[in-house]
């Protein structure tokens, strides 16, 4: 089951293994999913698309510590 963590006026969305981010995630959500030894940090749109770095990082807590930043930085312009 995922687990949100409500940071600033983003949910931070940890997806389980198998989890889809349509099923578990809105627009302005960031999904954090393991795939393989690393983590990719998803960022959903209005129409559900979503982005993502190049590349994933080693370890939930960096990829937990950057969704916190981005929605440190998106709450600013609030």
């Amino acid at each position: 089951m995922a687990t949100v963590i409500r940071h600033r006026n983003a949910n931070i969305v940890t997806l389980d293994p198998h989890e889809k981010i349509a099923d578990c995630c809105k627009p302005g959500d960031i999904a954090l999913v393991q795939d393989g030894p690393g983590w990719w940090t998803h960022f959903v749109g209005e129409d559900g698309e979503t982005e993502t770095y190049d590349a994933p990082f080693d370890s939930y807590n960096k990829a937990l510590w950057t969704a916190k930043a981005v929605a440190e930085f998106d709450s600013a312009g609030e």
